[in-house]
């Protein structure tokens, strides 16, 4: 499989965030960035929401059109998913999701699809990504590993699931038929917590 073209495109803070062994490596979670495009993910990463000056960010952004780029090295711990970013790998997917109402209880269908050429550059990415890490052996989406229920904006008497990505229209059989990786549901492995 030909190796994929990865853009770096290093965020402002990368180098304040704490650095790690590749060998620490052991899961990849698939978020959908549940904004319009790139750009405006890009705003969001480059925010800086912490004291050290670092913001919330994927390492890895895939456009609809199959470009990839590089936010944060795996070297680095990027702020992608609660509770397992010192073991994971984040790549986001350019995808519209539930934007712009996230917690709208009237807006929780995640309708737009993945195009095939985005899914094609995940695959190879993932494919990369084992050769290059070791411990790496299990996936998950990132509703797999945060389950939380918070109010819903529009009536906080309704709640909806905080993180919802990558999603319905994720297509978890293609890309697990074309991974050798072993995918997470519900914070689980092997059928025991984490």
């Amino acid at each position: 499989m030909p190796q994929p073209v990865i853009h770096p495109h290093p965020l402002p803070y990368v180098d304040a965030l704490s650095a790690r062994a590749l060998a620490a490596i052991d899961t990849v979670v698939i978020h959908c960035t549940e904004l319009p495009d790139l750009a405006t993910a890009r705003e969001y990463g480059e925010r800086a929401l912490y004291a050290a000056g670092t913001g919330n960010s994927g390492h890895y952004y895939i456009d609809r059109d199959g470009r990839i780029e590089e936010y944060v090295p795996p070297t680095r711990i990027a702020h992608h998913v609660r509770g397992w970013n010192p073991r994971s790998v984040g790549i986001e997917l350019v995808n519209t999701g539930r934007y712009p109402d996230w917690l709208d209880s009237r807006h929780q269908a995640m309708q737009a699809p993945y195009p095939e050429v985005q899914i094609a550059a995940l695959i190879s990415l993932l494919n990369a990504l084992r050769v290059q890490l070791p411990a790496l052996t299990h996936i998950a989406g990132h509703e797999d590993l945060d389950r939380e229920q918070v109010p819903a904006s529009d009536d906080p008497a309704l709640h909806v699931c905080r993180k919802r990505d990558p999603g319905p229209q994720f297509p978890w059989p293609a890309v697990l038929a074309a991974v050798a990786l072993q995918r997470i549901e519900d914070g689980l492995r092997g059928g025991v917590p984490v």
